[in-house]
């Protein structure tokens, strides 16, 4: 085992202050106080006033009112209420404390003393609520398992081991993948599509499974953006998607996932997830506006990106519209 750590007392700071009056070395010091001299440096670095030299008692002060009393989060009620307030909104913990950090914000924060703050207040309070902010809801870490759904047969279906190995690196702009949200075993569901490279999102209300008004859908989308922005669609194996040709006369190719795979289309399905604070099971989709979800899918596309260096998804997808010298006022429109 190796040593217990133990802080310096009052009677080592006096001894330290002697020793550098006399000259002595951080590891002179070390050495005679069989301290590491990490120790030491540390202790003059943070507890030394900016005038006057180290002080000992001075030094045991600042030791002291640095001690920890409570999470970090509730010694500070600003940074409390802006990391409460942008979980709230939908940011993840890690989305908060990379935005902080490419801010450069005097306020600063790690992902997981965000973690650890809302898992505490569930052990201590035994109040579930808490699970709300974080984008999963979930009262713990861990795997949860999914019921997947069998492989359908489809026409003129093309599997992924076909798609061009650029689109697995997501850096060219186009690449989709889509999937059909049905919270309800029965009635209305919501179409959501998702670019892989920008990590823009789509959403839409849909009447049910059925494959035609899906396809209508995507063929409105995909007619308001110019054809580099709509090169290929990556879809699972379910019956909404049998009309998938119908896309290729807008030169859309499309590709499917193996059957019990969602990971392969990992993005959307990483929206699903974030859909599912909001929209949870057996929510009827028809309680939702148009509106709604055009405001929940602009939530989502102005949440910053680790992906995308914490810019946003609509910043990225601009940027890149102004590549292909289209329109920089252009919005994916949800009508």
């Amino acid at each position: 085992m190796g040593k217990q750590y133990r802080h310096l007392a009052l009677e080592e700071r006096c001894a330290i202050a002697g020793l550098r009056a006399a000259g002595q070395s951080v590891r002179q010091i070390a050495a005679a106080l069989d301290r590491s001299a990490s120790t030491i440096a540390r202790e003059l670095r943070r507890n030394s006033p900016e005038r006057g030299g180290y002080r000992p008692a001075y030094a045991d002060e600042q030791a002291w009112a640095r001690r920890w009393r409570g999470a970090r989060m509730a010694r500070q009620p600003d940074l409390q209420h802006h990391v409460l307030g942008h979980l709230a909104m939908g940011w993840s913990p890690e989305q908060i404390a990379g935005r902080l950090a490419h801010e450069k914000a005097s306020m600063r924060i790690s992902h997981e003393t965000i973690y650890r703050f809302v898992y505490d207040q569930i052990r201590r309070t035994n109040d579930y609520r808490w699970r709300h902010y974080l984008p999963r809801a979930k009262s713990r870490r861990g795997w949860r398992r999914r019921a997947h759904r069998p492989m359908d047969h489809i026409k003129h279906r093309v599997g992924l081991t076909e798609r061009p190995a650029c689109v697995d690196t997501r850096r060219q702009l186009g690449h989709w993948e889509a999937d059909l949200l049905h919270p309800r075993k029965s009635g209305a569901a919501v179409l959501v599509a998702h670019e892989r490279a920008s990590r823009l999102t789509l959403l839409a209300k849909q009447p049910g499974k059925q494959a035609q008004p899906v396809a209508d859908r995507f063929k409105a989308w995909f007619r308001a953006i110019p054809q580099p922005l709509r090169r290929s669609l990556t879809q699972d194996n379910g019956p909404e998607f049998f009309l998938h040709h119908q896309l290729h006369e807008l030169g859309v190719k499309t590709y499917f996932c193996d059957p019990h795979s969602p990971w392969q289309k990992g993005g959307v399905e990483n929206i699903n997830g974030r859909l599912r604070r909001y929209i949870p099971p057996g929510t009827d989709p028809d309680s939702f506006s148009d509106d709604d979800l055009q405001a929940l899918a602009a939530r989502f596309n102005n949440t910053p990106r680790k992906c995308l260096g914490y810019q946003t998804p609509a910043e990225v997808f601009l940027k890149r519209l102004l590549h292909f010298k289209c329109e920089s006022t252009f919005q994916p429109s949800l009508e």
